[in-house]
């Protein structure tokens, strides 16, 4: 059984990379170099999520949800306007978290990666 914060992980965490990255890179004229060095990973790992070689499992899905979409934007915007320390953007990826576990976003990604019992309360589900 994996937990959920392994799915945030593996799959949930790289997708949310991607886009942030890209909004840095096409929307406010960051190099991949001084995107990496924004987020914390390499140049190779922007890339790789550019040509879409990571974080696409459930990029499609988490790219599609409304209040994520805002949340992209706010940190890239942020981030390219200097506003967010590097403490600031763990925490902003601590928040995301959060929000799918309690809004239940994360529950249909778990399921698809491991068997769950039907009444499943790890997320905090009544």
């Amino acid at each position: 059984m994996r937990p959920p914060c392994e799915i945030i992980v593996r799959y949930v965490l790289p997708a949310l990379r991607s886009l942030i990255a890209r909004e840095l890179i096409e929307k406010h004229g960051f190099s991949q170099v001084v995107a990496a060095k924004k987020l914390g990973i390499t140049q190779a790992t922007i890339s790789h999520y550019l040509y879409s070689k990571r974080g696409e499992k459930y990029l499609k899905q988490i790219e599609q949800m409304n209040d994520i979409k805002t949340m992209v934007n706010d940190i890239a915007d942020e981030i390219a306007n200097g506003d967010l320390s590097s403490l600031d953007i763990i925490s902003r990826f601590c928040d995301f978290c959060s929000q799918l576990r309690t809004e239940h976003l994360l529950c249909n990604m778990h399921r698809d990666v491991t068997v769950l019992p039907d009444a499943c309360n790890l997320c905090g589900k009544p």
